[in-house]
């Protein structure tokens, strides 16, 4: 018995961190361990709510280039492009969808630089790595713009896709060509040779480490190999990051070096590791929506969810008794444990994510029920109170265990289907119900038995005289 009590002493201090954790102001700790002024250690606590009960930016991006001049498979890709930027951005549950040929949707809870996460959305983020070999002091060419041979070959091509429609013919790319030949730089490499990009702070200044593809590697080692101590320039969007002298061949990477800030510098590594947009996006309209259900129907829909959890362990105590104050406090741990972490993870709350967090109370619930029932029969059979408590678990947690997993796994196809564009809501729905249902396997039977066999410790006797006490 003593190990049920240290089982106990656990519990309490894990709903009680889940309580502090859950609470509405809490943002967390931070310590600064090494006493220089930095916060090394800490918990940082947020709640992420979606755009039905938060509000948020909607834009709306339109294609540049004239319909019939690309595809809808090129369309679902910058949409797919668009979606990892905004998620990467710290958005989730954002909305990205497809509308009509040339259109696409983005809503973003929450966000509260609206500039930022258009320009972050919005950019093609033209990386480009510039052949430099032989111009005369090229450390003064950074922040200046220049004219490469690929932005020609894109311009080009934007060119001949709207050749049916003079309005819509796009302007030609300005900057400075090679003071030595005349002719406009020759471009290397361009974003698409990059596999990953971080955003690095080293040597007291931000810089961008970058991975290459083996179709990059192919033209970038051979490229460095034969310009050992010649300039280099890193070239974005037309405008010279920096203009580095190559020092030794690179075949796996390297890193980018500019002015850059934090914010910049991330936003940057973000645009290459998303991908550039296949098709150029202007933005059409922006709005900020405020929350669609309104505090005071959010108010609303959490007073009715407390009652209903109320009503529960209200039915919970009368039909079951002792069991039934057990299966209320342990119902109680589960949902702190839950709320926890929704702010621990986070995930952002929807009312679809809501749903799916309620029906898990529900599947909790139904847990404690079938393990009762299991223990009523057995002490009808004649065992005694703690054989038949043991009884009850062992042959309910078969039964908790398979009906959970199937669940889960049906939580893990709706949480793939709503990886496309515009379903992100329903990875909500499908994350919170599988989280539920994971920590209901380990309330239902762990924090359930544990208050059950302490309260037929403590009450022995009534409840050996009293059977009724159990539910039979």
């Amino acid at each position: 018995m003593r190990r049920q009590y240290v089982f106990l002493v656990l519990i309490v201090l894990l709903a009680a961190f889940s309580l502090w954790v859950s609470l509405p102001d809490n943002s967390g700790f931070s310590l600064d361990a090494n006493g220089d002024g930095t916060e090394d250690v800490g918990l940082q606590i947020r709640q992420s709510l979606g755009l039905d009960l938060v509000g948020g930016l909607r834009v709306l991006l339109e294609a540049e280039l004239p319909s019939g001049s690309f595809t809808s498979d090129e369309l679902s890709q910058a949409a797919q492009n668009v979606s990892r930027r905004v998620n990467a951005l710290g958005v989730t549950e954002a909305t990205v969808q497809v509308q009509g040929d040339r259109r696409i949707l983005v809503e973003l809870p929450g966000v509260t630089d609206p500039r930022a996460a258009v320009d972050t959305i919005q950019q093609t983020a033209l990386l480009e790595f510039v052949n430099f070999s032989g111009v005369p002091q090229s450390q003064s060419f950074e922040g200046r713009r220049i004219l490469t041979t690929e932005q020609l070959t894109i311009q080009q091509q934007r060119e001949e896709a709207a050749l049916d429609d003079v309005s819509d013919a796009p302007a030609s790319p300005q900057g400075e060509v090679n003071p030595t030949t005349g002719l406009p730089f020759e471009t290397v490499m361009d974003g698409s040779g990059l596999q990953a990009a971080t955003a690095l702070f080293e040597n007291n200044q931000w810089l961008i480490s970058f991975e290459l593809t083996p179709d990059g590697a192919e033209i970038f080692g051979p490229f460095t190999a034969a310009n050992v101590g010649q300039p280099m320039a890193i070239v974005l969007d037309g405008l010279v990051l920096s203009a580095p002298v190559i020092r030794a061949e690179l075949t796996d990477g390297g890193v980018i070096e500019g002015s850059f800030d934090e914010a910049s510098a991330r936003q940057l590594a973000l645009q290459l590791r998303s991908g550039a947009l296949p098709i150029p996006l202007r933005v059409e309209s922006t709005e900020t929506v405020g929350a669609t259900l309104g505090q005071q129907s959010v108010n609303l829909s959490i007073r009715a969810g407390i009652i209903g959890v109320c009503i529960i362990l209200l039915f919970m105590v009368i039909y079951y008794r002792v069991p039934g104050i057990a299966a209320a406090l342990a119902l109680i741990v589960f949902v702190l444990l839950n709320l926890a972490l929704f702010k621990l993870i986070p995930i952002t709350l929807t009312l679809p994510a809501i749903t799916g967090f309620l029906i898990s109370i529900g599947t909790a619930v139904d847990g404690n029920i079938l393990i009762f029932e299991r223990v009523k029969e057995e002490l009808r059979s004649g065992a005694d109170i703690d054989s038949a408590v043991e009884s009850g678990f062992n042959r309910a947690w078969k039964s908790i265990r398979d009906s959970n997993l199937s669940t889960i796994i049906i939580c893990g196809v709706l949480f793939l289907f709503g990886q496309t564009p515009g379903a992100s809501v329903v990875s909500g729905f499908a994350v919170t119900l599988a989280l539920g249902l994971v920590v209901n396997l380990f309330t239902a039977v762990f924090v359930t038995g544990t208050f059950l066999r302490i309260l037929i410790h403590l009450f022995r006797e009534p409840i050996r005289q009293r059977q009724y006490l159990l539910g039979a």
